[in-house]
């Protein structure tokens, strides 16, 4: 139960992360352009995550290459079928508003949880790391999402109280991942990591930098945020195991 507890406390993280760019995005200004740019970062931060820590990770363990590939496929399959669904029952992406900004968002942050919770079955280090690599993509979302919120008039009171529910699909992403993998395969284990793998790579290209373009047009200083992002992960990351 104690090392249960230790994972619900690392899926705090993520939610954390959000809820720090919130309060910083009600309290600083939130122009297009440094919302491009934070979007930027956390596109960076995500793909390191990915290329950095999770797939190497799954391909150097037990479960046959063959494997991580379709479970990194099934990864991007299901959240493509989750981005269908949010759409489909808002009535189109136009049409979404600002509480289906906040569906996507909590998909993001269960999808970060079970990533924590798959990650503590190998290794409480791994899932500390994936955990504060996650923290920092998603400080410039949880800044994306305020300022969503603030362009359609919602009140602070309210804002507050959607970032602070956002840490209950975390902690539920985390149990699933935890309770559903630590009696297995490590094969299986390692398929279910380049799941999530497949989640986050889906959701840096297709959510994260496109939004990034939209609200602002892009610019060769966009490319720097974004290589800046990817290394300080990957900087972070390799301290760290060292």
């Amino acid at each position: 139960m104690a090392e249960y507890l230790n994972v619900l406390l690392l899926a705090l993280l993520p939610a954390g992360g959000m809820v720090v760019g919130t309060v910083l995005a009600e309290l600083t200004g939130t122009s297009r352009r440094t919302l491009s740019r934070a979007l930027h970062v956390a596109s960076g931060v995500v793909l390191a995550v990915v290329a950095v820590e999770l797939l190497p990770e799954s391909l150097g363990g037990a479960a046959p290459p063959w494997a991580v590939v379709l479970g990194l496929c099934l990864g991007g399959a299901f959240y493509i079928l989750l981005e269908w669904l949010i759409e489909r029952s808002a009535g189109g992406e136009e049409s979404a508003g600002a509480w289906m900004i906040y569906t996507a968002v909590a998909v993001d942050l269960f999808s970060d949880g079970l990533m924590i919770g798959v990650g503590s079955v190998l290794s409480l280090q791994l899932a500390l790391l994936l955990g504060l690599g996650q923290s920092m993509a998603d400080l410039p979302e949880g800044f994306a999402t305020a300022a969503n919120f603030k362009n359609k008039g919602q009140p602070r009171g309210r804002r507050l109280l959607v970032a602070a529910s956002l840490i209950l699909p975390s902690l539920a992403g985390a149990s699933l991942g935890y309770w559903l993998l630590r009696d297995r395969s490590e094969a299986l284990q390692l398929t279910a990591l380049a799941f999530t793998a497949g989640i986050l790579l889906i959701a840096a290209v297709e959510e994260m930098l496109k939004q990034a373009h939209e609200v602002a047009e892009d610019t060769r200083l966009s490319a720097a945020f974004l290589i800046g992002g990817f290394s300080l992960f990957t900087i972070f990351a390799s301290y760290f195991d060292s």
